[in-house]
């Protein structure tokens, strides 16, 4: 005490056993809620950066990016001819390649009848192609036939008939023209036998459709109507020794 009778203070640490047990585990269990209501924060912090740069890494850098374009299921159409349609840029970021741009583009060959576009990762486009198949070939010019699918598309000129392909004449052909879409009704119901002998179909009109056969033979078929019955009984006919067979009325064949 000092003389002039007032206090002296000083500050000191207490010592730890000097607080109560119960304070001390009031205090500790303070701290854990405040770890706890803490935690899933920090957690969603540490998910969302690692989304993000993985998003960034996926979507805007090249190291995920395009390096090669495989092509699967061409025959006349050539690989590089698919790849120059698609348009891919090489190592444009995988995963924001337009792939019904791509679609549409290769789809744009006349060749093409359908096609799929898929990633594969994880540097890969994978273009699946399937092409028309011909029907029958269109002479255009001398030396010259376009081919043309059931659906009477011209996609493809060749030089000469493949084997095995009529010959389909008429004026205008495509899918638009009446006589063609004729014509490709009445090669959809022919037998095995009557298109294994077929040369030539020929539709001057929807109503004038002729088959030229082989050793010179013509069935005359009229229009593209009750085409499966014409087919039956023109087929039922083929053994006779006729050169012409008409089968327009087919209720009333008549031979030469």
């Amino acid at each position: 005490m000092s003389g002039g009778g007032g206090r002296n203070w000083r500050l000191v640490r207490a010592n730890t056993d000097a607080v109560p047990s119960s304070a001390r585990r009031f205090m500790a269990r303070a701290r854990q809620r405040r770890l706890r209501a803490a935690l899933p924060w920090a957690v969603a912090a540490g998910v969302a950066l690692v989304i993000g740069g993985l998003a960034w890494v996926v979507y805007g850098t090249p190291l995920l990016g395009v390096r090669d374009v495989k092509v699967v299921g061409v025959q006349f159409l050539t690989t590089l001819q698919v790849e120059d349609a698609a348009a891919v840029p090489m190592a444009e970021p995988l995963a924001r390649v337009d792939l019904d741009a791509v679609r549409a583009r290769v789809r744009g060959l006349a060749a093409v009848d359908r096609v799929t576009v898929r990633r594969s990762w994880p540097s890969t486009l994978v273009v699946e192609v399937v092409e028309r198949t011909p029907v029958a070939a269109v002479p255009v010019a001398p030396g010259k036939l376009t081919l043309i699918d059931a659906t009477g598309v011209p996609y493809r000129e060749v030089s000469r008939q493949p084997d095995g392909l009529p010959l389909l004449r008429t004026a205008s052909p495509g899918p638009s023209d009446v006589n063609t879409r004729s014509a490709l009704t009445v090669l959809d119901a022919l037998s095995a036998e009557l298109r294994e002998q077929l040369v030539a179909i020929s539709a001057a009109t929807p109503a004038q459709i002729r088959l030229q056969l082989t050793k010179e033979r013509v069935v005359v078929w009229g229009d593209d109507t009750e085409s499966d019955t014409k087919s039956q009984v023109a087929t039922a006919l083929l053994k006779k020794a006729a050169k012409q067979i008409d089968v327009s009325a087919p209720k009333v064949v008549t031979i030469r």
